[in-house]
C-alpha cells in the first residue's frame, strides 16, 4: 500500500462517499487509488466548482466534502470555494498535489507554496512531508474541518509521498469526531438570570443553528419557551417553529424582523457568526444584554460583547437551558411579532395575481411554492433573486434553502444542485441564479449530464448584474459595469444534452416547473424578470450595509 492508497482508505473509513476533482501529474496516484475504492470520483470541469460541490456535501451532511486537485493552478483555483466554505461554516477537505520533496524549494514546473496560499482561507493547512506523517496530517485536517465552527482544511500531498510505501496498517481512529460537552454551570445560571429578567426577548438564529442534527431540539425549544425568533439568511428559517418565526434579518436591515430585533430588551443568539450580519448594524448603540450560545467563543466587537457565553454542544446546551426558562413575555411584543409574520405572508400572497411580462419576482416565488415539497432542496446563487428568495420563500426543513451569505459568492447554485443530488439521492432539486452568475459555473452542465444529475435551474434574466446596479443607483444615482449581453439559454442547454426553455408568459411557469421536475436531465428555464421594484427592497435601508 502506498501513501495515496492509505489516504483513500482513511477517507473510506471516515464515511466519504464522493470526491470531486480534476487530475494532474502531481496527484494522479490518488486518482489511481480511487479506482479500487468504494468512493465515487466526480470528475469536474473546474477546481472552483469541485470545491463548491464539496462545500454543499459538507453543508448538507455536516461531514467533510472532499475535493482533489493537482498542483499549481489546480490549488489556486480552490481559493474562492474554500473561502466560501470557511466563512459559511461548511466542512471541506481539500487535497492538493505538490511537487516532489527534492523539488520543493526549486523554481520548477507547477511549484507553489500551496500551504501559504490557502492558510488564510482555511482552518487548517499543512503538507505531509513524509508518508509516516500522512495519516496524522490527514486526521488533524479532518478534525479541524468538522469541529467547532466548521470550515475548510487543506492537505498538501507531494508527488513522491503519494507514491511512497506506507508503513503499517490503517487505524480506524484517524479523524474520528469527538463530541463537545455542556457549558459551565455558572454560565448556564448567568444566562437564565438574564433571560428570565427580560420582557421582550428575541432569538437571533444563525448558520450553526440550521444544522439538521439540531432540528428536533430547536423546534422543541422555540415551541416550549414561546420566545419569538428571527433568522439570518443561512439560519434555520420558519421550519423550526412557524408560530414563533418573525422573518429573516440581513440584506439592507429594513424588514419587520429587523424592527423587532431593534426593540428587543434581550437578544439570545444561537449559532450566530458576525459575518452573517454585522453587529454594528443591529446593536451599535444598544445596551441590552446578549446571551451567546455557540460551539466556540464569540468574536468580540464593540457592538457585540455578550453578557453570557454558553460554549459547547448546542443540542445539550438548549436541553439544559429550557427547563430553567421562566419568562413573562410582554403581550404587546408578542403581538408585534405576530403582525410581522402576517405582513410577510401577505406580501408572498401578492405573487399569485401578478401576470405581467417580464415576470415579477413574487410570481416566480408563488409558482415555486406550488412545486416545492418537504423533500425539495433549493440552491440559490447570489444576486437580486437571492434577496427576494431569502425574504419570501419559506423553508420546510433544515438547510432546504442553500444560500451563500458570508461571502455572497457568485456561481454556487449549479455545483450545489449537483452535490445535493448526491447527498440527498432521489429527492428533487431546484437551483436559481441570475443570468450573470449562471455563466460562472455553467460548464458543469456537462458534468451533470455525464453523472446523471437531475435538477431544474431557473435563470432570473435581467441581462445585468442587477444586485450591484441597485446599490450603485442608490449610492451614486447612476450605474457602471453592470450591463450584460444576451445568450440563448435553450441552445446552450441543448449543446450539453440538457433541456432549455424561455418563458414568454407568466402563466407558463407553473406547468413548466412540474414538467421539468420529471425530466431525466438537467433543465434550464430562462425567465425574463421584472426588477423594476427592486429599489423598494432598499427602502429605509441602513446605508452602511450597502456593499
Amino acid at each position: 500500500m502506498n501513501g495515496a492508497q492509505a489516504l483513500v482508505r482513511i477517507l473510506e473509513n471516515h464515511g466519504v462517499t464522493h470526491i470531486f476533482g480534476i487530475p494532474g501529474a502531481k496527484i494522479d496516484s490518488v486518482f489511481i487509488a480511487l479506482l479500487d475504492s468504494s468512493i465515487e470520483l466526480v470528475l469536474c470541469r473546474h477546481e472552483q466548482n469541485a470545491a463548491f460541490m464539496a462545500q454543499a456535501v459538507g453543508k448538507i451532511t455536516g461531514k467533510i466534502g472532499v475535493c482533489l486537485v493537482t498542483s499549481g493552478p489546480g490549488v489556486t483555483n480552490l481559493v474562492t470555494g474554500l473561502a466560501t466554505a470557511t466563512s459559511e461554516g461548511d466542512p471541506v477537505l481539500a487535497i492538493g498535489g505538490e511537487v516532489s520533496l527534492d523539488d520543493r524549494y526549486k523554481h520548477t514546473h507547477q511549484c507553489l507554496e500551496s500551504v501559504s496560499v490557502l492558510r488564510s482561507v482555511t482552518k487548517f493547512a499543512q503538507s505531509a512531508l513524509s508518508v509516516h506523517d500522512l495519516p496524522e496530517i490527514l486526521g488533524n485536517a479532518i478534525r479541524a474541518a468538522e469541529r467547532g465552527r466548521r470550515g475548510a482544511a487543506f492537505l498538501g500531498l507531494p508527488k513522491d509521498i503519494g507514491l511512497a510505501d506506507f508503513p503499517g496498517d490503517i487505524d480506524l481512529t484517524w479523524g474520528r469526531y469527538v463530541p463537545t460537552s455542556l457549558p459551565a454551570r455558572s454560565e448556564l445560571e448567568g444566562a437564565i438570570d438574564v433571560i428570565n429578567s427580560s420582557r421582550k426577548p428575541i432569538v437571533l438564529a444563525g448558520m450553526e443553528a440550521s444544522d439538521p442534527s439540531l432540528a428536533k431540539v430547536l423546534e422543541f425549544f422555540f415551541k416550549s419557551s414561546g420566545i419569538p425568533y428571527c433568522s439570518t439568511l443561512q439560519g434555520p428559517g420558519s421550519w423550526a417553529a412557524p408560530q414563533n418565526f418573525v422573518g429573516r434579518v440581513g440584506i439592507f436591515c429594513n424588514q419587520p424582523s429587523d424592527h423587532l430585533l431593534n426593540t428587543a430588551d434581550c437578544v439570545i443568539t444561537i449559532g450566530f457568526d458576525p459575518i452573517e450580519l454585522d453587529p454594528s448594524l443591529w446593536n451599535q448603540a444598544n445596551s441590552r444584554p446578549i446571551v451567546f450560545i455557540d460551539v466556540e467563543p464569540a468574536k468580540q466587537d464593540r457592538a457585540f460583547l455578550p453578557s453570557v457565553e454558553l460554549i459547547g454542544n448546542l443540542t445539550e446546551t438548549l436541553r439544559a437551558l429550557l427547563p430553567l426558562i421562566k419568562i413573562d413575555i410582554d403581550p404587546a411584543f408578542l403581538r408585534s411579532a405576530n403582525n410581522d409574520a402576517v405582513e410577510i405572508a401577505a406580501k408572498v400572497a401578492e405573487g399569485a395575481t401578478m401576470n405581467g411580462m417580464p415576470v415579477h419576482p413574487l410570481r416566480v416565488i408563488h409558482e415555486l411554492k406550488q412545486v416545492i415539497t418537504p423533500e425539495t432542496t433549493v440552491a440559490v446563487d447570489t444576486g437580486s433573486h437571492y434577496i427576494w428568495m431569502s425574504r419570501y420563500l419559506p423553508e420546510e426543513y433544515s438547510r432546504q434553502l442553500l444560500v451563500s451569505n458570508g461571502q455572497q459568492t457568485l456561481g454556487v447554485s449549479i455545483p450545489w444542485a449537483m452535490a445535493a443530488n448526491l447527498a440527498r439521492p432521489g429527492r428533487p432539486v431546484i437551483s436559481v441564479s441570475g443570468d450573470g452568475g449562471f455563466l460562472f459555473t455553467a460548464t458543469e452542465l456537462e458534468t451533470a449530464k455525464r453523472i446523471g444529475s437531475r435538477f431544474v435551474h431557473l435563470i432570473w434574466n435581467s441581462e445585468s448584474y442587477d444586485m450591484v446596479a441597485i446599490q450603485e443607483q442608490d449610492k451614486y444615482g447612476r450605474t457602471a459595469g453592470v450591463k450584460l449581453g444576451y445568450y440563448d439559454v435553450e441552445y446552450f442547454a441543448k449543446s450539453f444534452g440538457c433541456k432549455g426553455y424561455r418563458i414568454t408568459k407568466a402563466d407558463q411557469l407553473g406547468d413548466l416547473l412540474k414538467e421539468s421536475l420529471a425530466q431525466p436531465v438537467p433543465v434550464l428555464i430562462d425567465i425574463p424578470i421584472d426588477y423594476s421594484q427592486n429599489i423598494k427592497l432598499m427602502k429605509n435601508a441602513a446605508q452602511d450595509f450597502i456593499h
